[in-house]
């Protein structure tokens, strides 16, 4: 079971009371003397998302009233577990299948704490799960966001392209799937050489990795996800400001193997491939230019306008290597741009494709889920923004920032040519402020949406 949540209650539990917003009037005046006396007296004002302690006879907590004035959704009580007294909690509600799921969901996913490397000293309420609540899909879930949160919060210092590979190998090797890793200079003879020029200057060499899982004549589901492990900027350095969140440059990466995780864990009739180039961008005497020309998989050549515009060059390896066989849906993840943050601000997923049926699919999940994205557009009059004089395409263009989150998407668009839908993901992958059951830091950004949208797209 997740964190926080039990089946079997070993001791009564206390009841969490929800009363409508609307109800809370009449429901009060049916109540005994003791809540109805506690209640006023202590001013309460039925708003949503408002609980009270209602005492006990022998001066303990009897139950909580919780007041419910929106429809429920994933993150409606995941303040509770922290704010309540530790003990075990049973919510006294009518709830369908997927309330129950979601709030259960959301229940354990308020007790996260990146722990790695100071223990969290905080206890949390236990709820008993719901009735009607699928157990298996709370559990993947949690673990898949738990996953992601922990890949990004861990330091750059401790989760290298190595790091990452063996995080990938424990994902695939609990679903039994074929993992490849392609590594150093071998990348130049599997013909993945912008990953190797991009990474070829850390200590820690560059790699490719890619996962294989699910029968072969199913559709194929392939998931890019970019794993830049620290971005100094290359040679075109970043200050010192701009480096210190570079450490969740694998955002990308780490969302898509949460994803995949959810795909194998329920079993979906797809074929999976993921795809993470691994790499850190660092300074040394082999480190690739501003100016230099590179060859990518896909023969395209490609000028560097900025070393610090690197993911894009990784993931175009990675997305030709993707698109080689058709897939009947891809999907890239990245912490690519700041102008996507411009754009959209740190808490949506700015969302690219010329797929329109894709995004409103993508859409309608994606309110479901509570997991926000906003589509941005591949606008083809700002190609000439990528144009260059000596090769086939430039990596940052001439925009002078402007449309800079639109320009890389249209990069990546160059390396896409046989995919039946594509869609990228532009994403922070990371909570700059708390919320109910979203620290601060690391964050899976679209997953759940995307989880949704496959599931229904090929389970029926």
């Amino acid at each position: 079971m997740p964190p926080f949540i039990v089946t079997t209650p070993e001791t009564t539990p206390k009841s969490i009371i929800v009363v409508e917003k609307a109800e809370f009037d009449s429901w009060l005046a049916s109540q005994p003397g003791t809540y109805k006396n506690w209640i006023e007296a202590h001013d309460f004002e039925p708003e949503d998302g408002k609980f009270l302690l209602l005492p006990g006879t022998d001066e303990g907590i009897d139950a909580i009233v919780f007041v419910k004035d929106k429809d429920w959704d994933i993150w409606s009580l995941a303040d509770l577990p922290a704010q309540l007294p530790v003990g075990l909690y049973a919510l006294d509600a009518k709830l369908d299948a997927a309330e129950a799921t979601n709030l259960a969901t959301g229940w354990s996913l308020g007790t996260y704490n990146f722990d790695r490397y100071k223990k969290n000293k905080k206890n949390y309420a236990t709820l008993v799960l719901p009735g009607a609540a699928d157990e298996n899909k709370i559990d993947r879930t949690v673990k898949a966001m738990t996953l992601v949160r922990d890949l990004i919060n861990t330091p750059a210092g401790d989760l290298g392209p190595t790091a990452l590979e063996a995080a990938a190998s424990q994902v695939a090797g609990e679903f039994e799937a074929e993992q490849t890793n392609i590594i150093g200079d071998d990348l130049l003879t599997y013909h993945f050489p912008m990953v190797h020029a991009v990474g070829r200057a850390a200590a820690d060499a560059p790699r490719l990795i890619d996962i294989t899982w699910g029968d072969k004549d199913a559709p194929k589901v392939t998931l890019v996800g970019k794993g830049v492990c620290f971005d100094s900027g290359g040679l075109d350095i970043k200050s010192a400001a701009g480096m210190l969140m570079m450490k969740k440059d694998m955002g990308g990466a780490a969302t898509v193997l949460g994803l995949a995780y959810m795909i194998m864990a329920a079993n979906l009739p797809v074929r999976l491939r993921v795809l993470i180039p691994a790499v850190e961008n660092a300074i040394s005497g082999n480190a690739f230019h501003p100016g230099d020309v590179l060859i990518s998989r896909n023969g395209k050549t490609v000028e560097i306008g900025n070393t610090d515009a690197e993911g894009r060059l990784i993931l175009a390896d990675a997305l030709s290597a993707a698109d080689e066989e058709s897939p009947d849906l891809l999907i890239d993840m990245a912490t690519l741009t700041g102008a996507a943050r411009i754009a959209v601000g740190t808490e949506i997923a700015a969302t690219f494709t010329d797929d329109d049926a894709l995004f409103d699919a993508i859409e309608e999940n994606a309110r479901r889920e509570k997991d926000p994205v906003w589509r941005m557009p591949l606008w083809d009059e700002y190609r000439n923004l990528i144009d260059s004089k000596i090769a086939d395409i430039n990596n940052s263009g001439s925009g002078g920032g402007y449309a800079g989150a639109i320009t890389a998407g249209l990069f990546l668009k160059e390396f896409v040519e046989n995919a039946s839908s594509w869609v990228h993901f532009d994403v922070m992958a990371y909570n700059v402020r708390s919320r109910p059951g979203r620290p601060i830091g690391g964050e899976a950004f679209a997953m759940r949406a995307l989880f949704s949208l496959i599931e229904k797209r090929y389970s029926s």
